[in-house]
């Protein structure tokens, strides 16, 4: 697993202004708490499958203001021509090493509305020029990883490969919906980059070029045979699909004759229900019941579990942009708030965010989730909890046979503690996780909301702070 460097200028420019300000200030060395977290499930759904976590790791281990960057920063103006920043900040920058705490959900973790996905304590400006670049970082993977899981759950065991790099949000937004696809349990990629950056298997044959530069759709199958016997699953809607099925089948029959295999047949265009029940009756009745039918054409997890509810012959499910973009929301909405802070005596004082929203007014205090599993391992319901003030354990339909703080040490003393994990680890963590949710939660329309029981001692702390500031 080898992430791109990621500079320390990942980051907006107001956060670089208020760290000069706490600077100039004499507080930029208050210690200080901030949590990660987001509102509302993406998608309509019930769950959140967060992702982002290793990189996150990476790029504080490897923080650094470069000389090079310093120099950036010296050009900037204000808006009376001066420079923007100060010698003896910039200085400061140059010479920071991280000093901050992190505590993290594992990657490949169930989340919920207002749960920290992230906690960071240390000194409030460098939690503060952190900010941009956690999120980041955890936004898109998190929004993709959870996308992934949606449409594996659709899927019902079926293979699902993400093939979206052509329409994604650039390079990096395709190499980084590539991996996050896979942690939500996509089987393999079309994206060579990520497999050779990730270690993530990797899929493809041809595309409708391939058959179009040949005088027959005859001529290219068997030269595509020829060229790759080991890897042939035909694209067969260039033209007409019964007849490309055909061929594809006359194709199987030179293989099996030299001791290969057609590994399946692609169908790309058309109703996917008729023609997948017309290609398996076919391949069946010519004895290629081990050829997988592979289906794409602008798919997601409705179309997909519609499909299946009819009894469409499909093996595995080929996503492409509606996976790699996130299509229907193109932002899992995470924020970064400060909530609590060192006053100049070393006092610990809780802060909010307060909303006319209800739901924008945001928990003070240096938060931690309890997560409560039955007997047989699924779960019951989560606990959000201020560690200064915990409170008792909730009550449940039935007794919780154990329990597990979901945020773990992730990095500490400038370096990353949080154990380190193949992608395909990661991957298998992210499929458990999901497999112990209640099934009216893990459903992509979800038929009950997840128990997130917030803490009677965090609640009145949040009142007394409403109180306060509304007068």
């Amino acid at each position: 697993m080898d992430f791109q460097p990621t500079s320390s200028l990942l980051t907006d420019l107001y956060q670089l202004t208020m760290a000069q300000g706490y600077f100039r200030m004499g507080i930029a060395e208050r210690n200080a708490v901030f949590h990660l977290f987001f509102r509302k499930n993406p998608f309509g759904g019930g769950y959140c499958l967060t992702a982002g976590q290793a990189e996150v790791m990476e790029f504080l281990s490897r923080f650094q203001v470069t000389p090079e960057e310093i120099a950036y920063l010296k050009q900037l103006t204000g808006n009376d021509g001066n420079p923007m920043f100060t010698q003896d900040f910039l200085a400061y920058l140059e010479q920071l090493s991280l000093s901050v705490t992190v505590h993290a959900m594992p990657e490949g973790s169930i989340a919920f509305p207002h749960e920290p996905l992230l906690r960071v304590e240390g000194p409030l400006i460098q939690a503060q020029l952190l900010e941009t670049a956690l999120l980041t970082l955890m936004n898109f993977p998190s929004l993709v990883a959870t996308k992934a899981s949606r449409i594996c759950t659709a899927a019902q065991g079926d293979a699902v490969l993400e093939f979206g790099l052509r329409r994604a949000q650039g390079k990096d937004g395709g190499l980084t919906a590539s991996r996050a696809a896979f942690v939500g349990g996509a089987g393999a990629t079309s994206n060579v980059w990520a497999g050779h950056t990730f270690g993530i298997p990797v899929k493809g044959t041809h595309a409708h070029s391939w058959v179009m530069s040949y005088d027959s759709e005859m001529e290219a199958f068997e030269s595509y045979a020829q060229a790759l016997p080991n890897n042939v699953v035909l694209l067969v809607d260039t033209y007409d699909t019964r007849i490309g099925i055909e061929r594809a089948i006359e194709v199987g029959q030179q293989l099996k004759s030299n001791g290969h295999t057609l590994a399946g047949i692609r169908l790309d265009s058309g109703n996917l229900l008729e023609l997948s029940i017309m290609a398996r009756q076919m391949l069946d009745d010519a004895e290629f019941d081990q050829a997988a039918i592979v289906a794409s054409d602008d798919l997601d997890e409705y179309k997909i579990e519609r499909l299946k509810q009819k009894g469409a012959k499909i093996d595995t499910w080929g996503v492409g942009t509606r996976l790699a973009t996130a299509y229907d929301q193109p932002a899992l909405g995470g924020v970064y708030k400060l909530a609590a802070l060192q006053d100049e005596t070393g006092t610990w004082k809780g802060k909010i965010k307060l909303s006319e929203n209800p739901a924008k007014t945001s928990f003070p205090g240096k938060l931690q989730v309890n997560r409560f599993y039955d007997s047989h391992g699924m779960m019951l319901g989560d606990q959000l909890y201020d560690e200064w003030h915990p409170g008792e354990i909730p009550v449940f339909s039935s007794s919780p046979h154990s329990i597990e703080q979901v945020l773990v040490p992730a990095f500490v003393n400038q370096n990353a503690v949080m154990p380190k994990r193949s992608i395909q680890e990661i991957q298998a963590y992210a499929a458990k996780q999901v497999h112990a949710l209640p099934a009216g939660v893990a459903s992509l329309v979800p038929d009950e909301p997840y128990m997130v029981h917030v803490c009677p001692n965090l609640k009145h702390h949040q009142q007394q702070l409403i109180n306060q500031l509304s007068q």
